[in-house]
C-alpha cells in the first residue's frame, strides 16, 4: 500500500463568520484536491474538519499517512496526545467534541504522523489548500455547519 501525504488548511473570514477547509491528498502519481464551505463556522473547527473529511476521504483502512497541517490546535493536540485525555474526561469543558470524536474514529483506524507546516509561507501545498479554504468560505452555495454551537465558544 503506497504512502500518502495530505495537506489540510481551514479559514473563516471572521470568527466565528464564514468559513471553508481545503485538502490536497497525494498518493503516488494520483492527487485529490477537497474543499467546502460554511455559513457560519471557526478557524479551529475548518482546521479540524479538514482534517476528519481528509481522513474520511481514504480508500483503505491502516494507510500510512503524512498529514501537514499549519494549526498548532490540531497538530499539537493529537501529538502531545492531548485529545485522548480530553476523551477519557469526555471532552468535558473543551470546544468541538463533535468533531474530535469524528476524527479520533477515522484517526484509529490508519497509521498517521502529523507534521506542523508554517501558515502563508514557502510548503506549495498548503498554500494551496489555504486558496481553496478562502475560496469555498467565500462562495456563495455556503453549508450549515451543525456541530457549531455559538454559546460554547
Amino acid at each position: 500500500m503506497a504512502d500518502i501525504t495530505i495537506y489540510t488548511d481551514g479559514s473563516a473570514l471572521g470568527n466565528p463568520g464564514p468559513g471553508g477547509y481545503g485538502i490536497v491528498l497525494i498518493s503516488g502519481p494520483h492527487r485529490k484536491e477537497l474543499s467546502e464551505g460554511f455559513r457560519l463556522t471557526t478557524n479551529n473547527r475548518m482546521e479540524l474538519m479538514a482534517v476528519c473529511v481528509a481522513l474520511e476521504a481514504l480508500r483503505f483502512k491502516g494507510s500510512n499517512v503524512t498529514l501537514y497541517s499549519d494549526s498548532k490546535y490540531v497538530v499539537e493536540a493529537v501529538n502531545q496526545r492531548w485529545v485522548l485525555n480530553w476523551e477519557k474526561m469526555g471532552f468535558k469543558g473543551k470546544k468541538n467534541p463533535d468533531l474530535w470524536r469524528r476524527f479520533l474514529a477515522i484517526y484509529r483506524q490508519h497509521r498517521v504522523r502529523f507534521v506542523w507546516v508554517k501558515g502563508h509561507a514557502s510548503t506549495v501545498e498548503n498554500n494551496r489548500c489555504d486558496h481553496l479554504a478562502v475560496t469555498a468560505a467565500s462562495s456563495t452555495n455556503l453549508h450549515e455547519d451543525t456541530g457549531y454551537d455559538p454559546t460554547a465558544q
